[in-house]
């Protein structure tokens, strides 16, 4: 195996330009005539956290069972409270482990979204085997909610080359694992333009940055919740001002507690009180901004 030092053009451009972000998607105005979209997301990883990796912390399962039995439940009273439809990623056995939950999100109104099998890393397997994982959980998502998911976030938004082939197959709307920018953006495939929308993360935007912890590892709580609070203010306000995508990502085991939920509560207070910006799922706005754009494969 060559070092990067010794690579020439071709190796070391051919891998930068497999997945690029191609033109820019923001549209003109959004629905209605809002300022800004906001886009709220929860990763349901739950137990697969520990199971991923074969781990068998009888611990950390629990940890993940808290997400599922107090921190679902307190998102959702605060998404009814303002009348909010949020986007919940979540792994097909999280599914299989807690179904009710995801009938309860899906018949309410929120989008469920692809989130890979186990949480499993995609760079870590074999081509072949994401693809089979990949439309099972699809399968799975399907079976449970009633409803074939249209959005992917790959888990750990971890991607590999085989990735979008995979995403394009299987005709997906979007994506929601990329960085490359703050606001929607057609995904290109090697120079290609794909018709596929990514709406860009970015860990800035995420709580596990701010508050995970792993006793046997580094990761340690390292910032006050109300410092958390004010960064995604910031980063809200820096969209509105805009005219773009506000898109936030948080984990039901993570901001699920009496101490975090207050910063969904208090920025949902701030956006609402706004008057000017749409809350939607991460569907709807990536089905907005393929319109408006008039995206093949689109209506």
């Amino acid at each position: 195996m060559t070092e990067a030092w010794e690579w020439d053009e071709p190796t070391w451009r051919g891998m930068v330009e497999q997945v690029r972000a191609g033109r820019s998607l923001l549209p003109a105005s959004w629905p209605g005539g809002k300022r800004c979209a906001v886009a709220l997301s929860f990763d349901s990883d739950h137990e697969t956290n520990e199971l991923r990796d074969g781990g068998e912390s009888v611990a950390r399962l629990s940890w993940g069972e808290y997400g599922a039995r107090r921190g679902i439940p307190r998102i959702r009273q605060v998404l009814d409270r303002y009348d909010a439809r949020a986007t919940f990623f979540v792994p097909a056995v999280s599914a299989l482990l807690h179904p009710e939950e995801q009938r309860e999100l899906a018949d309410q109104g929120h989008e469920i979204g692809l989130h890979g099998w186990i949480h499993e890393r995609n760079t870590q397997v074999p081509p072949e085997v994401e693809r089979d994982l990949m439309l099972r959980a699809s399968d799975t998502l399907e079976r449970i909610c009633g409803t074939r998911p249209v959005g992917m976030r790959t888990p750990s938004w971890d991607y590999s080359k085989a990735t979008l082939a995979i995403a394009r197959e299987m005709g997906l709307l979007y994506d929601s694992s990329l960085f490359s920018d703050d606001d929607p953006y057609e995904i290109l495939d090697r120079g290609e333009p794909t018709g596929m929308v990514e709406l860009p993360v970015e860990w800035i935007r995420d709580d596990a940055a701010y508050f995970m912890m792993n006793r046997f590892g580094a990761q340690r709580p390292y910032t006050p919740p109300a410092d958390v609070l004010d960064i995604f203010l910031r980063e809200f306000e820096g969209a509105r001002a805009e005219g773009g995508l506000f898109l936030l990502t948080m984990h039901p085991h993570i901001t699920g507690y009496r101490s975090r939920i207050f910063i969904l509560e208090r920025l949902l207070d701030h956006i609402t009180a706004a008057g000017d910006c749409w809350i939607a799922s991460h569907a709807d706005i990536a089905r907005y901004c393929a319109e408006t754009a008039g995206l093949k494969g689109t209506s």
